[in-house]
C-alpha cells in the first residue's frame, strides 16, 4: 500500500474531535451506570427483601388478630397512601399550604430540588406549577451561573494576590515594586483548575458539617443521615426520604429556618460551582484518553491530533511544559485571533451565518451569547487556554470568560 492511500485511509477513521469527546462521554457514562446499579442493588437488594417479608409478617398478623380481610386491609392502606401523598401524617406536622409551607415549596422548585414532600393535587395548581417552574427555574440557573462567575472572580482574585506575595518573598519579584508593574508581570496567569476545585470541595465539605451539627441535634437525624440529606439537598437530588424543617415546632423555630434555608442556599449554589469545575477535569481526562486512542499509523496524524487537543484543553501533566509565570511556548501573541470577525456592536450572530461557517464552534457562539447580554465584546487573551479553562458554553462559558478577564479586571 502506497503511503499516500494508507495516510488517506488512516484520515477516513478520525471523527471530529467534539463527536469524539462526546460519544467517549456517553459510552463512560453508560459504564458508570451499570457500574453503580450493580453496587446498589448488592447493597439495598437485601435488606428491600428483609423489609417486604416483615411488612407480609405483619399484615398476616393484624389480619388475624382483628379479622379483617386482608382485601380490605389494602384497601385502608391504599387511602393512607392518599391521605400521605396529601400531607397527611401520624406526627404532629407543619401545615403544608400556609404561607410560609407555600414558600417552602416554591424554594424546593426553582431550585430544582424537589424533595416531593408537598405537591399540588387540585389541577389549577399543576397548571399553574408548570408555568411557574419553567421561568423560576430559568430564573434560578442565571442566579446560580451569576455567583458561579462572582465566586471564580474572588477567588482568582485571592489566589492572585497569594502569589504576588510568594514570589516577593522567593526574590522574583523585587521588594517595593509598584502593583501595576507586577500585575503586568502575570498578564496572563488565572487560577488553577485544580485548586479552585479543591476550595470549593473544601467549603462544600465545610457547610456541610456546619449544616449537619445542627441537624442531628434538632430534627433527631443519625450524623450520617444529616450528612447524607445535605449532599442530597445541595446537589438538588432531592429524594424526600428527609426532608428539614417539617415538625410542627421547634426550639427558637424562627432561627431555625432562617439558618435552614441560609445553609440549603449557600450549599447548593457551592455544589453547583463545584460540579462546574468537576466538568472540566472530566473534559481534560476525555482529551488524554482521546490522545491516548488517536490514530498511531502515522506521525502526522499524531501531531495533528495533539494540535488539536491543545485547542480545546489542556491535558492532564501539561503543566510542566509552561514557564514560570503561565507563559505557553506555543502562544503567538497577547491577544487570541479569534476576536476578528465578530460585530463590534454585541449584535448576536444570525442562525444563517452560524450554520454557514464550519470555523464557528459552540466555544464562539457561547461568547457572542455573552457579548450581547453584557452589550460590549470580550477579548480574551491567548493564555485563556492555559490551566484547563478553555471554551464551554453555558456555565462552562461563563466559568472560563470570567477567568480570562481577571488579571486585566483587577
Amino acid at each position: 500500500m502506497m503511503p499516500a492511500q494508507r495516510l488517506q485511509g488512516c484520515r477516513s477513521l478520525h471523527i471530529n474531535e467534539d463527536n469524539g469527546r462526546f460519544l467517549l462521554l456517553a459510552l463512560l457514562i453508560i459504564v458508570y451506570l451499570l457500574c453503580g446499579a450493580a453496587v446498589f442493588s448488592a447493597i439495598e437488594r437485601p435488606s428491600e427483601l428483609r423489609a417486604h417479608g416483615r411488612w407480609n409478617r405483619t399484615l398476616l398478623n393484624f389480619s388475624d388478630a382483628f379479622n379483617i380481610s386482608l382485601q380490605d386491609l389494602s384497601s385502608f392502606l391504599k387511602e393512607y397512601e392518599a391521605a400521605i401523598a396529601a400531607g397527611v401524617r401520624v406526627d404532629a406536622l407543619r401545615p403544608r399550604w400556609d404561607f410560609t409551607g407555600a414558600f417552602y415549596f416554591v424554594g424546593t422548585v426553582v431550585s430544582t430540588i424537589g424533595f416531593g414532600m408537598s405537591t399540588p393535587v387540585t389541577v389549577a395548581g399543576k397548571i399553574f406549577l408548570i408555568f411557574y417552574g419553567l421561568l423560576g427555574c430559568a430564573a434560578t440557573i442565571l442566579f446560580f451561573n451569576l455567583f458561579l462567575e462572582r465566586i471564580i472572580t474572588l477567588l482568582a482574585v485571592v489566589m492572585k494576590a497569594v502569589r504576588l506575595r510568594r514570589l516577593r518573598t522567593s526574590g522574583l519579584l523585587p521588594p517595593g515594586i509598584c502593583q501595576d508593574f507586577a500585575a503586568s508581570t502575570l498578564p496572563g496567569w488565572k487560577p488553577s483548575v485544580y485548586h479552585v476545585m479543591l476550595i470549593l470541595g473544601l467549603s462544600a465539605i465545610v457547610i456541610s458539617c456546619c449544616a449537619s451539627a445542627m441537624y442531628t441535634p434538632v430534627e433527631g437525624w443519625a450524623y450520617v443521615d444529616s450528612l447524607y440529606f445535605c449532599f442530597v439537598t445541595f446537589s438538588t437530588i432531592g429524594f424526600g426520604d428527609l426532608v428539614s424543617s417539617q415538625n410542627a415546632a421547634y426550639d427558637y423555630q424562627g432561627l431555625y429556618r432562617l439558618a435552614n434555608c441560609l445553609f440549603i442556599l449557600a450549599g447548593v449554589c457551592c455544589i453547583y460551582s463545584l460540579f462546574n469545575v468537576i466538568s472540566i477535569v472530566i473534559k481534560q481526562v476525555l482529551n488524554w484518553m482521546l490522545g491516548k486512542m488517536s490514530c498511531l499509523c502515522c506521525q502526522r496524524c499524531n501531531k495533528a491530533n495533539a494540535f488539536l487537543g491543545r485547542r480545546n484543553a489542556i491535558r492532564p501533566g501539561s503543566r510542566l511544559r509552561r514557564g514560570r509565570f503561565g507563559q505557553t511556548p506555543d502562544s503567538d501573541g497577547p491577544c487570541d485571533s479569534d476576536t476578528e470577525g465578530r460585530r463590534l456592536s454585541g449584535e448576536m450572530i444570525s442562525m444563517r451565518d452560524l450554520t454557514g461557517s464550519n470555523k464557528i464552534s459552540l466555544a464562539i457562539m457561547q461568547k457572542q451569547l455573552s457579548e450581547s447580554a453584557n452589550g460590549y465584546p470580550r477579548t480574551v487573551c491567548g493564555s485563556s487556554r492555559q490551566n484547563g479553562f478553555s471554551g464551554g458554553v453555558g456555565a462552562l462559558g461563563i466559568m472560563n470568560n470570567r477567568l480570562a478577564e481577571t488579571s486585566d479586571s483587577r
